[in-house]
């Protein structure tokens, strides 16, 4: 007979959790929207190379335009980028597209830094650059992912993402005005 010990109980339910959490990550995604045109490769590459970046329009976009990071000083844009697997999506050599991945290559990574500059939104570059970073072995591979987002969770969706499981286990510590202080 299995036991029956609140830690026990407890360990099968986050293992539970943890096979449906991978299985929906690793399912079959749904075609593309019919509204969102399909950008094709013609059109747009992918790259983590990161000398192909172009660090001013990332910056300018980061520290600008960005909700989640207005005011970010540029030498804290090009650490996080130095540490970071970093997907830029481009048209020609002109970066439209870029995002970020934290991550220890082996369980886990903080998908961050997720945009399409504004001038080239509408031709379903977001769409393709989420479609690109999930179709890496190395992501597919992950035991976790993690992500926050305010507006587009209908992006992220179609790759597996959901609410937490487990909300009250997540914790942070947040300091919105940090860029502020310098």
């Amino acid at each position: 007979m299995e036991e029956q010990t609140p830690e026990c109980v407890a360990r099968r339910s986050v293992a539970s959790a943890g096979r449906v959490a991978l299985s929906l990550l690793l399912r079959p995604r749904p075609d593309r929207r019919a509204d969102v045109p399909a950008a094709t490769p013609a059109t747009l590459r992918f790259s983590t190379d990161k000398r192909e970046l172009d660090i001013d329009a990332i910056f300018d976009f980061l520290h600008r335009d960005a909700y989640w990071s207005q005011g970010i000083p540029r030498d804290v844009v090009e650490r996080a980028i130095d540490g970071s697997l970093c997907f830029g999506a481009y048209v020609g050599d002109r970066l439209v597209g870029f995002a970020r991945l934290v991550t220890d290559h082996a369980t886990f990574a903080y998908l961050c830094d997720v945009f399409v500059l504004p001038a080239d939104r509408g031709n379903g570059y977001g769409r393709a650059l989420i479609d690109h970073v999930f179709a890496q072995p190395m992501v597919r591979s992950l035991r976790r992912i993690m992500l926050v987002t305010t507006d587009a969770h209908e992006l992220y969706r179609p790759v597996g993402f959901g609410p937490s499981a487990n909300p009250e286990r997540l914790m942070e510590i947040r300091r919105p005005d940090i860029y502020a202080k310098r």
